[in-house]
């Protein structure tokens, strides 16, 4: 979709695990020498974990392509597998002829270990590397270690190489893979990138992918590992997002809005509300205007507030001139004008709906409110379930964005 906007040839951060965009960070690098020491020397096991997304079965297909010659590899992507279905795998990826109708062990066993025979014969070396080995049970764990007495009076004629998440390691701790856990010879477990390596990361994608320009702004950079914590796999999803979101928006680069945008999709996260501070705020003013007009009235006397009214009529205003149908009616006492003047600028309808409408507990309960920005804040994070008080921030619009909402 954004490719010729970008002027790119392939897409910079697809999550396939393309050995072309691996960037070797020093992680990366001590990684991939513990591979390459498990294809080349000698010993049973190889060990290598690390998070999900961290880059691991990219590192084995890199390790693949820079193998010595004479070195022979069965991949095992799939490790869900029974005992006897894992020895027919490795005769697949090995491309052992065996006899597919039988569910013998031995049978199996004995075929590798014939065909093992030749290849170091010939001077060359096997190796089985499972990836995803977390997933492996016990059963088969202890199989694989079998496996591994197959050897010469000199060496291993099989060296194995298991790849897993942080798990694996406790895995293998277990007192019953005890005899699995002490034949391995190298272990290393690939950290997330650091602080500093993000931005060489999508540099190097960006190159590889035919880039001429830097399409990502420092600060959105370092957005971008504060968010994925360095882990390659989210890196490369929000990226991929984010200059999609910079194509519809016809935006050059990647700035830290597009990125963070970005980031909420991919992790589908809900646009965060618009805060109803303000309206909390401006009905706190609102009321407290009322409160102070209501009070300041009740505090005038009435000749206060008639008098100013009857200066300014003329002398005239205050004789009632009786009509044609008045006359006709029968008389009614009079009421002194002023006393009707007061009367009505006493308790005009409008006003006296309005204080009624303020009188009682919820009048008192609306003037004891502290109206500060976190006693509002504290009521707005409860009317959307949340403890004001489990945010941390210096001030609480930090904490409302850390509850997601903007302030």
């Amino acid at each position: 979709m954004y490719l010729n906007y970008f002027g790119l040839t392939e897409k910079p951060f697809s999550i396939s695990p393309d050995p072309r965009f691996l960037f070797l960070s020093e992680k990366h690098r001590d990684g991939l020498a513990h591979l390459l020491y498990g294809a080349d020397e000698t010993g049973s096991f190889v060990l290598l974990t690390g998070e999900v997304g961290t880059g691991k079965t990219t590192l084995c297909r890199r390790m693949l392509l820079q193998a010595p010659e004479g070195v022979h590899f069965a991949l095992i992507l799939n490790p869900l597998q029974t005992p006897v279905e894992l020895l027919a795998s490795i005769c697949d990826e090995f491309k052992i002829p065996y006899d597919r109708n039988s569910d013998s062990r031995k049978q199996l066993i004995d075929t590798i270990n014939h065909w093992l025979l030749e290849v170091h014969a010939a001077g060359d070396r096997a190796v089985v590397i499972i990836d995803e080995a977390q997933n492996l049970n016990a059963e088969t764990l202890e199989q694989i270690r079998l496996l591994t007495n197959l050897e010469t009076s000199s060496e291993k004629l099989l060296k194995i190489i298991l790849i897993g998440q942080p798990e694996l390691k406790d895995i293998l701790a277990r007192p019953e893979l005890r005899q699995l856990n002490q034949r391995i010879t190298a272990r290393y477990h690939l950290e997330p990138l650091s602080l500093a390596e993000p931005r060489s990361y999508v540099e190097h994608r960006l190159k590889i992918a035919g880039a001429q320009r830097k399409l990502f702004k420092p600060r959105a950079i370092k957005k971008l590992h504060q968010i994925s914590e360095g882990i390659p796999r989210i890196m490369n999803l929000i990226c991929d997002r984010a200059l999609t979101g910079a194509y519809g928006r016809q935006k050059e680069v990647v700035d830290v809005g597009l990125l963070t945008r970005a980031a909420g999709e991919v992790f589908n996260r809900p646009k965060p509300q618009r805060s109803p501070l303000p309206w909390v705020l401006g009905g706190l003013a609102v009321l407290a205007l009322a409160t102070g007009g209501w009070a300041l009235w009740s505090h005038q006397t009435p000749a206060q507030a008639t008098e100013p009214a009857l200066a300014q009529q003329p002398p005239g205003a205050l004789e009632a001139k009786p009509s044609a149908e008045a006359a006709d009616a029968p008389e009614a006492a009079p009421k002194p004008a002023i006393a009707q003047a007061a009367t009505q600028e006493a308790a005009p309808p409008d006003l006296d709906n309005a204080i009624r409408a303020l009188s009682g507990p919820e009048l008192e309960s609306r003037l004891t409110l502290k109206a500060n920005t976190n006693t509002a804040f504290r009521s707005l994070f409860e009317a959307w379930g949340l403890d004001f008080s489990k945010y941390s921030g210096k001030t609480a619009c930090e904490r409302a964005k850390k509850a997601g909402m903007q302030c």
